[in-house]
């Protein structure tokens, strides 16, 4: 994929609950006492909200519901870069694109933002000698001042062996500490490619997993890499690479046609599901980029349900949520959860969102 134009702004989203102090998750799960699935759960249903642990899952879903998961690992898209002058930073690599170019997000020296001082034709330093020259912004590339840059890196330097050599996960200020890139992978992560974790994921245990199937709870999987997080107010989601595979979309139109619950882990399945709705109305097998955005102007065809974790108030995620659930269950939802102190971002405690 070349450097694309960019989406229109999309509006906020209504639903403006902001975390209270000390809800940020800092650390995952494990490294708090706790199983992976065992943060908790908020049921949301139209008729009642009831807080739940992530391990209840299979008794909130019924025999023959279909759960789409996002198999996508995680890389270490988090490199340590340094201009001509000034101090050592960080560049995360968002994605690659069709041309070899490499979308980027150059970091503050301390961490706390993107660095929006760069232009085009800054060099920035990698380990091992290698370099990365900004070419234009991205999505727009006629911004002199850009959040992510399309960036050529040094002739013959291949992306995935480069970040495992010299990458690391990336993180963000509210985490206590830097951790493994294992903790920041679903169990069920196979297809390297998300510069952050699909993180709704996240509580899933092998033990659960088996649970559900015993219950009767179908599980099919799609993949979406997902590009850096940190987007400014009002900024659309980024194109994504994606695929659903013939035999999920089978799955997808079975369940529906049969009048069952099609429920998505995450956001991103959303958007890959949506993508590869057909003319017809039916999810077929798809794959490529998707631009799509889920929100007011284009409301979901394919799912009936979503697990998700909590979305910061600006975020886009919210948007897709409200078209999913409705803006006023969101609402309610949220309210619950920031009274409840549930904890926030890729470790944190998660919603599930069903009809009923």
């Amino acid at each position: 994929m070349s450097a694309t134009p960019a989406p229109a702004a999309i509006p906020l989203a209504q639903t403006r609950f902001d975390p209270r102090p000390g809800s940020d998750a800092t650390s995952p799960a494990e490294h708090r006492g706790l199983a992976r699935d065992g943060v908790r759960l908020l049921d949301v249903r139209p008729d009642a909200l009831r807080h739940r642990l992530f391990r209840d899952l299979p008794d909130l879903l019924q025999p023959g519901d279909l759960l789409v998961v996002n198999t996508s690992a995680t890389v270490p898209a988090s490199l340590p870069a340094r201009r001509r002058e000034g101090p050592p930073a960080r560049v995360h690599v968002s994605t690659t694109l069709d041309d070899g170019t490499w979308v980027v997000e150059p970091r503050l020296p301390d961490g706390s933002g993107p660095d929006l001082s760069l232009r085009a034709g800054d060099l920035l330093r990698l380990p091992g000698g290698a370099r990365l020259r900004l070419l234009d912004g991205y999505p727009e590339p006629a911004r002199t001042t850009s959040r992510l840059w399309r960036a050529a890196p040094s002739a013959g330097l291949d992306v995935g062996p480069f970040l495992a050599r010299h990458g690391r996960p990336i993180e963000y200020g509210y985490l206590d500490a830097a951790y493994d890139l294992a903790d920041h992978q679903t169990v069920y992560a196979s297809e390297p490619g998300s510069a952050e974790m699909p993180s709704a994921g996240r509580p899933f245990t092998a033990d659960l997993l088996v649970r559900l199937m015993a219950r009767g709870v179908s599980i099919a999987p799609i993949v979406l890499h997902c590009g850096v997080s940190s987007q400014e107010a009002h900024e659309p989601p980024l194109p994504e690479r994606f695929e659903v595979p013939p035999d999920t979309a089978r799955l997808v139109r079975s369940a529906t046609g049969a009048g069952r619950r099609v429920v998505a882990v995450g956001t991103t399945v959303v958007r890959a599901l949506e993508s590869a709705v057909a003319a017809d109305g039916r999810v077929r097998g798809a794959s490529g980029w998707t631009d799509l955005v889920i929100g007011p102007d284009h409301l979901p065809r394919a799912v009936t349900g979503l697990l998700t974790g909590l979305h910061a108030p600006q975020a886009s995620h919210l948007l897709m949520l409200e078209a999913v659930a409705g803006q006023a269950l969101v609402a309610r939802a949220y309210d619950s959860a920031v009274r409840s102190s549930y904890l926030w971002h890729e470790f944190g405690d998660s919603m599930l969102f069903l009809p009923s």
